[in-house]
């Protein structure tokens, strides 16, 4: 009962937070609905059960999402705003509240999506993943669970990648005495959505979430996982030895662009060097399969900007729409226009030293008609 919960009713952190209600229960600790009177405003905080701050190896891998979570400001992916340790040794994360339902919910109560939907919604987790790559850290459980789908200011299905609670961080970003837990070896995340060499223990790289999100769609778009099995052992197995079953076969009654297919072969390879070299390259062809295109397109750019929010702020309104800005022109353009001397020309193209001299011989004239002027004039 919600009663015999010690943190129902208690205010934390010198009544900063009043925890409300318990929303959420893991096997690590739990999850509440909470009060921030400072803000008004209501926020989720996560707490590791008091049992297990004991364990060094769980503790760490706490802090570890808390500390992955805080890196990130993607607004596809889960705020935090506070991480650290209660009075009583307890281990807590403050984080914006979400309302909705995750994608495992969604599927499950709605059944399969359609393909626009999904895309939709893996258009807004990829570069979320993107950025955490970037950062040097990789999710290793991402699951439908871990996608989240809010209803908010008037949006349908915005998402939010959830729990880097397993997130391989790399070592600049781990604190002195941190334990790593994501040791060559030793296996963790979910049997059903981890990739082939997540399954073997190997090493990770962000194709090991790619390999994920791919299962994540297949499931979403079939309602199905791309291989049966009855328990985690035969997921891990079919994740390192079995072929993925087709679409056309996983679910003969839907029709699904020809395009489609290519895109699961290539992004459930057991190759991770075969798969797609980043999150935002799936999403570039999973949108070629809505565009009806026939082929694969090329990779992007390396390290190529992220994708901007489409709920982007508009363009100032005292700049022109049409005026190019130096990101818009040709690098000669911007080389040219750099290395030109600030005082060479004006804007109509007149030499300004030509103008100095005019203006010089001018002024010489004038002195000489004065002091002419004067002799006249004075006595």
């Amino acid at each position: 009962m919600s009663s015999q919960d010690p943190f129902i009713g208690r205010d934390i952190l010198d009544g900063q937070f009043q925890i409300l209600q318990k929303i959420g229960k893991g096997g690590m600790g739990s999850v509440y609905k909470a009060l921030q009177p400072a803000m008004n405003r209501m926020v989720a905080v996560k707490i590791l059960h008091p049992k297990l701050t004991s364990r060094k190896d769980l503790a760490s891998r706490f802090r570890r999402e808390a500390r992955a979570m805080s890196h990130l400001a993607h607004p596809n992916t889960a705020k935090v705003f506070l991480y650290g340790e209660l009075e009583d040794g307890s281990l807590y994360i403050v984080m914006e509240l979400l309302e909705g339902k995750n994608m495992n919910q969604t599927v499950r109560s709605e059944g399969p999506m359609k393909l626009e939907r999904a895309a939709a919604i893996l258009a807004q987790v990829c570069p979320a993943l993107e950025e955490a790559h970037r950062a040097g850290i990789i999710h290793r459980d991402l699951k439908p669970e871990n996608i989240f789908l809010c209803q908010t200011a008037g949006m349908t299905d915005f998402a939010k990648v959830l729990d880097f609670g397993l997130a391989k961080v790399t070592e600049r970003e781990m604190r002195p005495g941190s334990i790593a837990l994501t040791q060559e070896g030793m296996v963790f995340g979910t049997p059903e959505f981890m990739s082939p060499e997540q399954a073997q223990g190997k090493k990770l790289t962000p194709a090991s979430d790619t390999y994920s999100l791919a299962v994540i769609l297949y499931e979403a778009l079939t309602g199905k996982l791309p291989f049966e099995g009855k328990t985690s052992m035969d997921y891990i197995q079919h994740q390192v030895m079995t072929k993925p079953m087709s679409l056309a076969e996983r679910a003969p009654s839907t029709v699904f662009p020809p395009l489609l297919q290519k895109v699961f072969d290539k992004a459930l390879d057991k190759d991770p060097n075969k798969r797609f070299g980043s999150a935002l390259d799936l999403s570039h062809a999973v949108e070629a399969v809505l565009d009806g295109k026939a082929e694969l397109p090329s990779p992007l750019a390396a390290q190529g900007p992220l994708p901007v929010p489409a709920r982007s702020a508009p363009p100032s309104a005292d700049v022109p729409p049409s005026a190019p800005s130096s990101a818009d022109a040709p690098p000669s353009a911007i080389a040219a226009k750099e290395s030109a001397p600030p005082s060479a020309t004006k804007e109509n193209g007149t030499p300004l030293g030509l103008l100095a001299i005019v203006a010089v011989v001018f002024l010489v004239v004038g002195i000489v008609l004065a002091v002419v002027a004067m002799r006249y004039i004075l006595p």
